[in-house]
């Protein structure tokens, strides 16, 4: 079952499940979600911290980009916590090259960045998911 929260994505990620997926399940709902109140909900209540660092990081960066980039006009204050960015860079990417370790420095979001998280421009673009806020 997809989770319907980012509260409930981080349990099921803890629980053992595939984190990549469950994000992209939660990202899904996220976007199915009918009015911007329930969007909001889908990230209001704080995932529990774990002991992956990264996750932390990035379920803040996720929230923080989400209500930011569909306009709902408000980020859940959680997001902000200290134990919700890393102190050394996370580079997404696999390849070791300079070059793309300067692309996604200057192409990751800012709530991604200042998180010290280096992604693609649009890290949670899903197939049915809107297009990005302007378009």
């Amino acid at each position: 079952m997809r989770p319907n929260t980012l509260a409930e994505a981080v349990e099921k990620i803890s629980s053992g499940e595939p984190r990549d997926m469950v994000l992209a399940e939660f990202v899904d709902a996220f976007d199915l979600a009918n009015t911007d109140q329930e969007r909001y909900a889908c990230i209001e209540s704080e995932p529990n911290l774990t002991n992956d660092d990264r996750l932390n990081a990035l379920v803040g960066a996720m929230a923080e980009y989400l209500a930011k980039n569909r306009r709902l006009g408000r980020v859940p204050a959680w997001t902000g916590g200290p134990g919700r960015r890393l102190s050394d860079p996370w580079f997404t990417t696999t390849s070791s090259s300079p070059a793309v370790r300067e692309y996604l420095t200057f192409a990751s979001p800012a709530e991604f960045a200042s998180r010290n998280i280096f992604t693609e421009e649009r890290p949670l673009r899903r197939a049915r998911g809107p297009l990005p806020a302007g378009n």
